[in-house]
């Protein structure tokens, strides 16, 4: 192993020998990545919409706001956990918007939005958790550009070790904190390459 290891490392070194001169670093604020103590909040959710909103997430309260915010984005047809679709079709916020219950993988591009359960939330990191045991669909979640968590208000908890004590017996959970992000090795970070470019928590009683 330690062979192969020289090996490569010695061909990189051996392609980068005659280069005069190495890229310039990008240009950063070097005050982005020094966590700052966040305001006082009157409430967890309050704590959880300032930290999602910090990483780019998307916090909505209640049915009629998240029914609005897809018309004016002009979101109309996505995915629904088959558990959700009859109240949110039901609900005079969502009329016009086509719910599907089952993710057909070849129309992965028709969805415009998948909307799923989140298993809890992290106020203190404005996280999301996603268990297998509660997304009905793991294409539904990842794959439309906008993904959709509907989280009740008690599986909101305020930091990350009360969640973990929540979490049971899963051995799958996916933590969600805002939208997906990868950067390469120049430093430049985009959203939305390997799951949503939009991440949403929906709260509801």
């Amino acid at each position: 192993m330690q062979d192969d290891r020289e090996l490569v490392m010695g061909r990189i070194r051996d392609a980068l020998a005659p280069l005069k001169e190495r890229a310039e670093y990008p240009e950063w604020d070097p005050q982005l990545p020094v966590c700052k103590a966040h305001p006082d909040f009157s409430s967890d959710w309050e704590l959880f919409s300032h930290k999602m909103q910090q990483v780019n997430g998307t916090p909505i309260a209640g049915l009629d706001a998240l029914g609005k915010w897809l018309h004016e984005a002009g979101l109309t047809l996505g995915y629904c956990d088959p558990a959700l679709a009859d109240e949110l079709r039901a609900h005079p916020a969502f009329a016009g918007l086509t719910l599907e219950t089952t993710f057909e993988r070849a129309r992965v591009d028709d969805y415009t939005f998948g909307i799923t359960r989140a298993t809890g939330a992290i106020a203190e990191t404005g996280t999301v958790m996603l268990s297998d045991a509660d997304t009905s669909s793991r294409l539904g979640a990842l794959t439309p550009w906008t993904h959709i968590a509907m989280l009740k208000s008690d599986t909101l908890y305020p930091d990350t070790v009360t969640a973990i004590q929540h979490f049971g017996d899963d051995p799958s959970i996916v933590w969600a904190t805002g939208p997906s992000k990868t950067a390469d090795v120049e430093g430049i970070l985009i959203e939305g390459v390997h799951g949503p470019g939009v991440q949403i928590c929906c709260l509801v009683d």
